[in-house]
C-alpha cells in the first residue's frame, strides 16, 4: 500500500542544509497498526508529512497504492490526499466558527459529496464517536477530548485507506486519551491503516509495529505482535 524508497528530504537554513530524512526506505501493508517514535527533531513529523502528501521528498520515490505519487501536481497530489488519507493533529485544527457537524462535513464540501449523502455520512461518524447529541456545539463548548474526537471524525468522513495521527492524544487527559486511542484502533480493526507518531512508550506498545527515528533514518522497525 505504501512503499518508500531511498527518501530524502533537506531543508536549508541559513547557509547550512539540514537532512531531516536520510534515505528511508519503509513499506507498510494494509490494516497496519504503527507507532513512529524516536526523540524530538528526528523526523517523524516529516515522515508522517511526506507520507501524508503534505511534503515532498527531496530525493527518493514514494509508490501509494501502486501508484508512483512523487511527481505528480499540486492538483493531484490533493485530490490522492482527500481520498485516501485521514489526517489527526495533536492541535485539532477545527474551524471554531463551525459546528462539529459542519466541522466533519467540511471535506465532504470541498469534494462536491451531495447534501444528502453529507448528513448521513456525518450522522453515522457522530453515533460512531459518541457525539450525536453535541453535533450542533461548536469546538469552544467542546472538551479536549470531544474536540479531538470531531477530528477524528473529520478524518474517517471520506473513507480513506490511510489515517495519520500526529500525537494525537498530546494535549487530553489520560481518560479522554484512552477513549481517542481506542476509536482509532477500531478504526485499524476495520483494515484501514493507522500510523501514529508519539513520544509516549505505552502508546507505542499498542501498535502491532514500533519504528524509532534518530536523526532522520530509521534506527529499528520491530514487530511487535
Amino acid at each position: 500500500m505504501i512503499r518508500l524508497e531511498g527518501i530524502c528530504r533537506d531543508f536549508a537554513v541559513g547557509e547550512q542544509t539540514v537532512h531531516a530524512l536520510r534515505r528511508i526506505n519503509l513499506s507498510v501493508h494494509s490494516g497496519e497498526y504503527i507507532a513512529v517514535m524516536g526523540p524530538s527533531g528526528s523526523g517523524k513529523s516529516t515522515l508522517l508529512n511526506i507520507i501524508g502528501l503534505l511534503d515532498r521528498p527531496t530525493a527518493g520515490v514514494f509508490l501509494l497504492a501502486d501508484q508512483d505519487v512523487t511527481g505528480l501536481s499540486d492538483n493531484e497530489i490533493a485530490s490522492v490526499r482527500r481520498d485516501q488519507i485521514g489526517f489527526v493533529f495533536q492541535f485539532f485544527h477545527l474551524v471554531p466558527r463551525l459546528s462539529a457537524a459542519e466541522n466533519i462535513a467540511l471535506p465532504m464540501t470541498l469534494a462536491g459529496v451531495q447534501p444528502t449523502e453529507r448528513k448521513r455520512r456525518v450522522t453515522a461518524v457522530l453515533a460512531e464517536i459518541g457525539l450525536a447529541e453535541r453535533s450542533h456545539h461548536r469546538p469552544d463548548q467542546l472538551s479536549g477530548g470531544q474536540r479531538q474526537r470531531v477530528a477524528i471524525a473529520r478524518a474517517m468522513v471520506m473513507e480513506p485507506s490511510i489515517i495519520l495521527a500526529d500525537e494525537p492524544t498530546g494535549n487530553l487527559d489520560s481518560k479522554s486519551g484512552q477513549d481517542v486511542l481506542r476509536i482509532l484502533e477500531r478504526l485499524n480493526d476495520q483494515g484501514i491503516i493507522l500510523i501514529i507518531v508519539t513520544h509516549n512508550a505505552e502508546i507505542g506498545d499498542r501498535a502491532r509495529r514500533s519504528i524509532r527515528i534518530v536523526d532522520g533514518a530509521i534506527e529499528s522497525d520491530v514487530q511487535q505482535r
